[in-house]
């Protein structure tokens, strides 16, 4: 006999007998429970989620198109359930953001994020390592949208073996502090990587990272109605709030909407507007289309900045596979002409030159750059079509 079995038996007669003593109380009907009710909610969310993909305004054309949608749409979920289902402000706790198979909202091959709930009733601390991060920052996430404060390492002190702490809250605190506005949500970490190996693809590095409310909670309250109910909302607003078609009335100024050919770059602080945006990033983006036997060809000169980037995404902004393809580059990973420029190639087969990014046989995706904490003037990049 199975273990499961044997297990399953043993729990079914416990239970059987428990439930026979009158000191337990009487069974009741749950029909109309709070629990059951967001549930509900929250299946009817995902059916309506999954029908809206028909809408023109998401461009979906194949069956592979529909099976990415819903891809995007699950990963989506699996990140509102690991870190708002059991969310509480008072009690709070870092969850990874994305990884090689959890990807949404413009992941990055090269940088690791993490997600905590909070509120700005409570006072916390952040402690952790930088654990040799080239960039490290924190970023508090606004009800409504939109980034409240922001910190980056260097604005806090950390000691010479990278240890840091910081204290988050509405009044100012001694030592390393990010303010809380009143209207605080959650708390975003970044931990950007220049190297040779992409962070994400390295499954022995960890970045030791806690958080812990300054005023002790006392315990959680056991499972009740009213909690999982709360948080089955907050999963259910989650989703609605992030499975979103791009269109023009949605999509900042560093969008491309010409195949092939990116928008002016700009330094500037558009991105305070944007939930899940970086302060310190500059962006660009930009469609390619590319029929079989033809590549597109990058041109240009990485700039004096703490971290760059470019990598692949399809439609829904969820990066290529970076496991067993190079879909991205750094300015480590990148070889430079004799000038100090680059030339990037996007092609569905190798061309036989450095710095290709596969496209995976697409004929159409996503190009996205960063440019991090920049100095001086971006130079504009240019891009050709040529036959392969």
């Amino acid at each position: 006999m199975e273990r499961r079995d044997v297990l399953k038996g043993a729990l079914v007669g416990s239970i059987a007998g428990l439930l026979a003593n009158p000191a337990i109380g009487q069974a009741v009907n749950q029909a109309g429970s709070e629990s059951e009710q967001a549930l509900a909610e929250l299946l009817l969310s995902l059916e309506r989620l999954e029908n809206g993909f028909t809408d023109a305004k998401w461009r979906l054309r194949t069956v592979d198109d529909y099976a990415a949608a819903r891809r995007m749409l699950l990963h989506t979920l699996i990140h509102a359930l690991q870190t708002w289902m059991e969310a509480d402000p008072a009690r709070p706790f870092f969850v990874p953001f994305v990884n090689k198979h959890k990807k949404m909202l413009g992941d990055n091959p090269d940088a690791a994020y993490h997600q905590a709930v909070i509120d700005s009733s409570h006072r916390y601390r952040i402690f952790g390592n930088l654990a040799d991060a080239t960039y490290t920052s924190f970023t508090v996430e606004q009800a409504g949208g939109g980034l409240g404060s922001t910190m980056n390492d260097t604005q806090f002190e950390a000691d010479e073996d990278g240890n840091y702490e910081i204290f988050v809250s509405v009044e100012k605190m001694e030592g390393n502090w990010l303010q809380l506005p009143a209207n605080a949500t959650s708390i975003v970490t970044r931990h950007y990587y220049e190297r040779e190996l992409s962070v994400q693809n390295d499954q022995l590095h960890c970045i030791p990272l806690a958080i812990e409310n300054l005023d002790n909670p006392g315990p959680r309250a056991r499972v009740n109605d009213a909690e999982v109910a709360a948080g089955i909302h907050r999963v259910d607003a989650f989703m609605n709030k992030n499975v979103v078609a791009m269109d023009n009335s949605n999509s900042p100024a560093w969008v491309s909407r010409v195949p092939n050919k990116f928008a002016t770059l700009q330094v500037d602080d558009s991105n305070m507007a944007i939930s899940y945006a970086a302060k310190d990033n500059t962006y660009a983006m930009a469609p390619f289309l590319l029929k079989p036997d033809q590549a597109l060809v990058i041109r240009g000169r990485w700039p004096k900045c703490r971290f760059a980037s470019v990598l692949l995404h399809d439609q829904f902004l969820q990066s290529f596979d970076y496991e067993s393809r190079t879909i991205s580059l750094n300015r480590k990973q990148t070889v430079l002409e004799s000038d100090g420029s680059f030339k990037i190639v996007v092609a569905h087969k190798d061309p036989g030159m450095p710095n290709w990014l596969d496209t995976e046989g697409r004929m159409f995706g996503i190009m996205f750059w960063r440019f991090q904490l920049v100095e001086g003037e971006l130079e504009q990049l240019t891009t050709e079509v040529v036959q392969i």
